[in-house]
């Protein structure tokens, strides 16, 4: 069967697929094949094989129901096995393990996954047996969850009904040791591995806080279950949640320790081609997209390890410039760095203020404009703050994001905020000759003048708050988090 790259989705399920087959690499096959026999299928049924890739399917090929109900596909090579599934009209779903050997087996679309029989193939065989086996455990579970909703209970038939449960969680554990030492040379072994909880032991009677030592045995046998030199676990939605609990919950929200932790891991992974462009890819952007406050620097630290230096391969050449110039959007503003010095003209628009000369322990660099209904409501909370914190060592740089000067002097006279330094740009200033006059003199820079870019000034305001170095301490705050935030450094430093 030929490979496709992309396919017409023909059914509910196939909707929510990703049509990215040949992207992913999948067009090697083994001489193998995955071979299906369902009852209840019409002749001429056109069937897709998909793979899963992290939490995602993506099609991989097709097929079509001969007048037995049968159909088959070549397997794909075994470097790039994990969890398939053949795609059936009407939302079906056939899954099997993928290893480069030969599958197959009998279903019923009637009655899935309870009518899989697996003639052929001993990770889905497993699988199955699994699957069966859990609904066996769910089956003897149902009635205990509906007994715990009896609130006329008696103490003594809770702990019962405590133990009665705590029985078939012991069971479920069992069977999945079980597999792990009869079958540990399987895919579908690490499959079951990596659901698998960390078994952690209780904090040692001389533990000053039990509950932060169990949280560090956790987080340092977390990855154990993984192994990251087998690629085909890419293909297991598994690996993916794993991932998101990981960096969700698990580890620490600090950008420094965040760059430590997952360029660890993607070390881990380096052997292998599949799993380090998972892990790379999955960290990078997790990091880009983040509401966490300075996990950007970690966006930018991986794009320099791994895309600019040629090893993100996949990317094609247009693809990488978007990562690259995302990461250029960021880099002069983050957590830690000095920002560059923005030398820019007052209200007088005739005397240039530099950054760098603002003598002061804490700088506000706050980009806002006139017209902006959020800039507006923030605006008298920043002069509270500054009423408050000035004294005690904070200056507002203030940088009007207006295109034309009037609005912006107007704003400032009229809610009378002229103790702060205000600076901005004007359309004479950016004029191609001037600006390059002006720069060529030594009176500004480009940073300055492209401070729009230079700050990724996408929305207003935009806060920085920074030391007396520049460097930047927190940003995208507003006025209440800045106040926490200089509270929490008095109370460090003992600044007055």
């Amino acid at each position: 069967m030929p490979c496709h790259a992309a396919l017409m989705m023909a059914t509910a399920l196939a909707s929510s697929l990703l049509l990215s087959g040949f992207a992913n690499g999948l067009c090697a096959q083994s001489d193998a094949e995955i071979q299906f026999n369902v009852q209840g299928l019409n002749e001429g049924d056109t069937i897709f094989l998909a793979n899963y890739y992290g939490n995602r399917m993506y099609y991989a090929d097709t097929a079509v129901v001969d007048s037995k109900g049968k159909f088959g596909f070549p397997s794909p090579a075994p470097e790039k096995g994990g969890k398939y599934g053949a795609v059936l009209p009407g939302s079906g779903l056939i899954e099997v393990i993928v290893t480069g050997s030969h599958i197959a087996l009998e279903a019923d679309v009637t009655d899935l996954p309870g009518s899989v029989v697996v003639k052929q193939g001993e990770d889905t065989r497993l699988f199955y047996d699994y699957l069966a086996f859990i609904q066996e455990m769910r089956n003897k579970r149902a009635p205990l969850d509906e007994r715990a909703k009896d609130s006329t209970m008696t103490e003594a038939e809770k702990a019962k009904l405590r133990q009665d449960l705590e029985v078939l969680n012991l069971q479920v554990e069992a069977r999945q040791y079980s597999l792990q030492e009869e079958h540990g040379g399987t895919l579908f072994a690490k499959m079951i591995r990596m659901v698998q909880e960390p078994d952690v032991p209780e904090a040692p009677l001389d533990a000053a806080n039990p509950q932060l030592w169990r949280y560090y045995k956790f987080r340092d046998l977390y990855w154990e279950r993984v192994d990251f030199t087998d690629g085909r676990l890419v293909r297991d939605p598994a690996l993916h949640n794993l991932l998101e609990q990981y960096w969700n919950g698990v580890m620490p929200q600090l950008p420094d320790t965040a760059l430590v932790e997952v360029t660890k891991l993607i070390t881990k992974a380096e052997g292998d081609p599949d799993m380090f462009k998972y892990l790379v890819h999955f960290f990078t952007f997790s990091a880009e997209k983040s509401q966490v406050m300075c996990m950007d620097k970690v966006f930018v630290a991986l794009v320099d390890r791994y895309y600019s230096t040629g090893r993100a391969d996949w990317l094609n050449e247009e693809q990488l410039k978007k990562v690259t110039d995302r990461a250029e959007d960021l880099r002069f503003a983050l957590c830690g760095q000095r920002v560059p010095n923005i030398i820019l003209p007052d209200t007088s628009q005739q005397v240039w203020k530099s950054l760098y000369d603002v003598d002061s322990e804490y700088t506000l660099l706050s980009i806002w404009e006139s017209t902006c209904g959020h800039c507006k409501k923030e605006m008298p909370k920043l002069m509270e703050l500054y009423e408050e914190w000035h004294p005690k060592g904070l200056e507002i740089y203030a940088i009007g994001n207006d295109f034309e000067p009037e609005p912006w002097l107007d704003y400032v006279r009229k809610k009378d905020i002229k103790d702060w330094i205000h600076v901005s740009d004007n359309p004479q200033i950016n004029a191609s000759d001037s600006a390059t006059a002006l720069i060529m003199a030594g009176v500004t820079t480009l940073q300055s003048l492209n401070f729009r870019t230079t700050f990724d000034v996408y929305a207003t305001p935009k806060m920085f708050l920074l030391d007396r170095d520049k460097k930047v301490i927190a940003k995208q705050v507003g006025a209440e988090q800045i106040r926490e935030i200089l509270m929490r450094a008095e109370e460090e430093n003992g600044m007055k």
